[in-house]
């Protein structure tokens, strides 16, 4: 992966009282530390057709509005185990055009996982088992015609993991925000730490 600078700084918190949950999850808690601890509803999901066939459109997300020329970042606990247990960023118009990007842990190991939907998905995923049980953010930026997505973890330099056509109709409301989906298992509990939002990056490079 090719590593970015970012100098854009992301300086306002969103409350998470701000946010109003799609598909509301089985539990939600406060953590001492100002966090938020979510439990999966067992069979949430997000995907559209692409090889498996199915349409899921159940994942747990925390959305606000999300507009041109701004960034939103979510930090998280990449605490993962069982197969597809998933958290990260979720940008979305309607059931057939979002972008989520994360954490997801597939076949035996924690990946860093991005889906693009038009109508159907897609999925790049690349193996970051050394990110198990560290703080991981996504980060969504959104210029004219295109959605870029980097990820880090903690101490690390942000990177480019996806760059995205995105021009939603004129009209359309987009919103985003934190997400988690457990679509094998009950039981998955996903910890954010950090909800950002602010101004687009100033280049991919």
């Amino acid at each position: 992966m090719t590593q970015i600078t970012t100098p854009a700084t992301l300086v306002r918190d969103i409350p998470w009282d701000q946010g109003t949950w799609r598909n509301p999850p089985a539990s939600v808690a406060d953590t001492p530390t100002g966090g938020l601890r979510v439990e999966a509803v067992q069979g949430s999901d997000a995907w559209q057709k692409t090889s498996y066939g199915f349409e899921r459109d159940s994942e747990h997300g925390l959305l606000r509005r999300f507009d041109l020329d701004t960034a939103v970042e979510v930090e998280f606990v990449a605490d993962m185990s069982q197969q597809f247990d998933q958290a990260g960023v979720i940008v979305r118009v309607d059931a057939d055009h979002w972008v989520k990007a994360g954490t997801e842990y597939a076949d035996g190991v924690l990946r860093l996982s991005t889906v693009v939907t038009d109508a159907y998905s897609d999925w790049s995923t690349a193996p970051v088992p050394g990110w198990q049980d560290k703080k991981v953010t996504i980060r969504a930026s959104w210029a004219s015609g295109a959605l870029s997505v980097r990820a880090k973890a903690e101490g690390e330099e942000f990177e480019l993991i996806r760059l995205a056509p995105w021009s939603p109709h004129g009209d359309a409301v987009v919103v985003a925000g934190p997400y988690l989906c457990a679509p094998e298992r009950a039981g998955f509990v996903a910890e954010f730490t950090k909800w950002k939002v602010g101004p687009r990056d100033s280049s991919l490079h």
